[in-house]
């Protein structure tokens, strides 16, 4: 039954994918990169401040957020991986001393998914001659967990850090070589273009209205940057 899971898992690449993590860190990386940075540097150049301070908040802000995110990210899901191992462990221990009990319980979630009564007690008894195999199943029945297929979180860990510099660094672009206005508000078209753009791609794939998809990412950037624009202008700073 493993084999056959496995095999399933390799008929279908995408699934593996988004049962590994690597998706979820890298949608949210982009997105959070690029909405945290185009709304902290309209904020900085709604203030008054000289253009290079603005670099140097985008910069600073992109790096220490994509730090932060992957350290985050790895520390999540490390733990969640040694839950469920630990989960793993007590489980085979479980059948190992009360094999009867799990034997009916995984018939009765056997009989829940539609099996007669008979074919389920058939198929708990053919897993539970196998311990290894059983807890594999045990786990992926009881709790919804693939033990074979646990996300790696260094993988996790360096999809979000990319990512997340990657949408960081999209509004930092203009203020490389310029200032003013100009910049600022090239930096607002560059974070709505990437925003639809990503919005459209998450609803595509998600197979949702792209239209849809664009508007909640466009407005959710615009919000966060409308935000920061006000807080900016209003508090100001004063560098001497």
């Amino acid at each position: 039954m493993v084999t056959e899971h496995r095999a399933e898992h390799d008929d279908h690449p995408d699934h593996r994918a988004l049962a590994g993590g690597t998706t979820r860190a890298g949608v949210f990386g982009i997105s959070d990169g690029l909405v945290t940075n185009v709304s902290l540097i309209i904020g900085f150049a709604s203030s008054g401040v000289d253009a290079s301070f603005v670099r140097l908040a985008g910069i600073a802000s992109a790096v220490a957020g994509a730090v932060s995110m992957a350290a985050g990210e790895w520390v999540s899901v490390k733990s969640q991986n040694d839950l469920v191992k630990r989960e793993m462990a007590l489980e085979l221990r479980e059948l190992k001393r009360n094999a009867s009990a799990e034997t009916s319980e995984l018939a009765g979630i056997y009989r829940s998914h539609g099996m007669s009564s008979r074919q389920a007690e058939a198929s708990a008894a053919e897993v539970m001659q196998d311990p290894e195999r059983a807890v594999m199943v045990h786990a992926r029945e009881e709790f919804g967990l693939d033990p074979a297929h646990l996300p790696n979180p260094l993988n996790v860990a360096a999809v979000s850090l990319i990512s997340f510099l990657l949408g960081a660094f999209l509004p930092v672009l203009p203020w490389l070589g310029g200032s003013g206005n100009g910049a600022r508000l090239a930096s607002v078209v560059i974070g709505v273009v990437a925003a639809a753009v990503l919005g459209a791609m998450i609803a595509r794939q998600s197979e949702r209205s792209w239209v849809m998809g664009s508007a909640r990412q466009v407005g959710i950037t615009v919000l966060a940057v409308a935000i920061t624009y006000l807080i900016g202008s209003l508090v100001g700073v004063n560098v001497s």
